[in-house]
């Protein structure tokens, strides 16, 4: 068990808003500490603030050669600036506090450290004077889906079809031969913003244009056109629907569409990137970064040897990439980011007895890439951090992470999914590999996923004894929170996947401004079975959920598919299309619905759904207005008063 003391003595090292205060036992702690600075050598000892070395793999190292007989806390002290990697940050069992005693990544006092993953562009010229199209030279080599200038996220070239397109077996045809002779066609992606669901936003590259055929990469395309048909006329099929039925409703990655300020095109054969300054970027001296590291943090023990006792406290990661979407795999998603991937996915894979030649277990599709990654890893702690301008998932706390915490923290500015907790392809983990008593708690997450808008800043699948407390969430393009897996067959009528998951809950969040962008979702959304019954299932409490932005079909909380087991009370829930929704049929169950029970809640538009058939509904009471929600669950949601100063937070460039 990790030490009372532990960020108490993380707190001696850090000054500044993120800074926790020592208590007056432990303000005197004495602790082993190593220097690190972005001006150090790495040549030295780094045992003396004056003599830091200069890379955190030489830290890392440095720890390994210290911490096998702890006696006391082992302390990584980062000064100020910028830690540019050339590699990943790798992280092993090796890497772990003995002894009940954590080793501490920290900021000195004052600074505000940046792992970055990134890569600085200098050389700067004007290309097209009459557009303002700046050019600069890019490492030979360069994959990248990402700029920043400033601190800024640039946005891939991109705009409407610039023609009529008509769909056929391998891609469209165009009314006129506008895209023929693009620049670099294999690099164009097309996005379809609710194609295959109003919960849905996939997108898939370009192979070939010539001269109005234009041909789509595979097997992208057959995995997000081609799926499986409609089980039933009563029932989609079990990945939502069976081929896009939207067209492309955003042309991205394409030179000839570069014409808007802070829009940018990387031409690989040139090794070259253009941009359109912004009003007021001045190239010569702005900071322009394209991310090149996919990983910028990966820590993986193993189920025998896991990862443990590791904290990480204000610390900015920034500047990761995820490269698969440019890839011929595209981006096929089915939900919150999981996507088809191989030849032929959408056929088999993770449809199980479903289909013929069904890949088990039901659901296991391939999930985002996180830039900060932790795999068996037990009692980590991320205090205090940052997490923004990321190309993949922010954090993942993959399989076997267990007792790890979450909290301080500021996840802004990241392409898909901010934070994930537990795997979708083991409904029956071991022990071993569960995620399991992790906690979410006191973090602030806006503005994000910019890029892969159907992903979620919360996302749980397959995970025991989660909690998730007192966040506020904001400005969402989907749902805030989303936690289960496996309910979709409830869709053609089975029951739903059995697993792992109990004694989840998500208590006192502040969830507004959501459902931006897509639709079917919800400022929580639950699919699957939370639990072997409601006493160990999901609890949903004390939540204020406001000004929900979707369209008829999405709910302040969300009990879609096969939710079962599902506690809601407590909760304030206004300005939203709907305030909760659904009963759902317990096939294979012995009640008429999936256990639910939901009582003292505060809504504005009452459900039509009734008590019965294993689903309690009692207590709530409709509002017209939030005031007239009780203090207690109001004042209560959302960040407590310690972790305020977080909605000022912002990145350092």
């Amino acid at each position: 068990m990790a030490k009372v003391s532990t960020l108490s003595a993380v707190a001696i090292l850090v000054a500044g808003p993120m800074a926790v205060a020592p208590t007056p036992a432990t303000a005197n702690l004495v602790v082993t500490t190593v220097y690190v600075s972005p001006t150090g050598n790495d040549a030295n000892a780094g045992t003396n603030p004056t003599a830091p070395v200069r890379t955190l793999q030489r830290a890392r190292d440095l720890v390994r050669t210290l911490n096998t007989a702890m006696t006391d806390d082992i302390v990584v002290s980062l000064a100020n600036g910028t830690y540019q990697l050339t590699e990943t940050l790798t992280m092993d069992a090796r890497d772990s506090g003995t002894g009940g005693h954590n080793v501490v990544w920290t900021a000195a006092p004052g600074a505000r450290p940046v792992v970055s993953g990134g890569r600085r562009l200098t050389g700067w010229t004007v290309s097209d004077a009459g557009r303002n199209v700046w050019s600069a030279p890019a490492p030979a080599g360069l994959r990248t889906r990402h700029l920043f200038v400033n601190g800024r996220r640039a946005e891939r070239a991109g705009g409407p079809s610039p023609v009529t397109l008509k769909k056929t077996t391998n891609g469209y045809t165009t009314s006129a031969p506008t895209m023929d002779n693009w620049r670099n066609p294999s690099g164009i992606e097309f996005i379809y913003r609710a194609g295959l669901g109003g919960w849905t936003e996939p997108r898939c590259p370009v192979a070939a244009i010539s001269p109005t055929a234009v041909t789509m990469a595979q097997p992208c395309w057959d995995n997000t056109d081609h799926r499986p048909p409609r089980i039933s006329n009563q029932a989609w099929n079990l990945v939502g629907r069976p081929a896009l039925f939207v067209l492309p409703t955003w042309v991205e990655n394409a030179f000839e569409l570069l014409d808007q300020p802070g829009e940018w095109y990387l031409d690989p054969p040139q090794n070259r990137i253009y941009y359109i300054p912004r009003p007021g970027e001045n190239l010569a001296q702005a900071t322009v970064i394209a991310p090149v590291l996919e990983r910028v943090l990966d820590a993986r023990g193993t189920a025998t040897a896991p990862i443990h006792h590791v904290v990480f406290n204000g610390i900015q990661f920034s500047y990761g990439t995820w490269l698969r979407p440019s890839t011929t795999e595209g981006f096929s998603e089915i939900q919150a980011t999981y996507t088809y991937t191989g030849t032929g996915a959408a056929l088999t894979q993770g449809l199980c007895t479903n289909v013929p030649g069904g890949t088990c277990p039901y659901g296991a599709w391939s999930k985002a890439l996180g830039n900060v990654t932790f795999v068996y890893a037990q009692n980590i702690q991320l205090t205090g951090a940052g997490f923004a301008h990321l190309g993949g998932a922010g954090l993942i706390l993959g399989k076997g992470t267990k007792n790890s915490t979450v909290s301080g923290t500021v996840f802004t500015d990241i392409s898909a999914n901010a934070i994930m907790v537990g795997d979708v392809h083991n409904p029956d983990a071991p022990t071993a590999d569960r995620a399991s008593g992790n906690r979410i708690v006191n973090n602030y997450l806006h503005h994000t996923p910019v890029e892969y808008h159907s992903g979620v800043p919360i996302f749980v699948g397959y995970a025991e004894r989660t909690t998730i407390s007192h966040n506020q969430i904001s400005q969402v393009p989907y749902t805030g929170i989303s936690i289960g897996w496996g309910g979709w067959l409830d869709k053609i009528e089975k029951p739903t996947l059995p697993n792992y998951s109990n004694r989840n809950a998500i208590t006192n969040n502040l969830i507004f401004d959501h459902m931006l962008l897509l639709n079917d979702g919800g400022g929580v959304y639950v699919n699957g079975k939370t639990g072997p019954d409601l006493a160990t299932g999901l609890r949903v409490s004390g939540n204020v959920i406001h000004d929900e932005n979707g369209q008829s079909n999405s709910k302040g909380i969300y009990t879609d598919n096969g939710a079962t087991n599902v506690t809601i009370t407590n909760n304030g829930l206004y300005n939203n299309p709907i305030d909760w929704t659904r009963n759902h049929r317990n096939w294979g169950g012995n009640t008429q619905y999936d256990p639910l029970h939901i009582e003292g809640n505060f809504w504005m538009k009452e459900p039509p759904e009734k008590t019965g058939g294993g689903v309690t509904i009692v207590n709530n009471t409709v509002i017209t207005s939030p005031s007239q929600i009780p203090r207690s669950i109001t004042d209560n949601a959302g960040l407590e008063a310690a972790f305020r100063h977080l909605l000022t937070w912002q990145p350092a460039a």
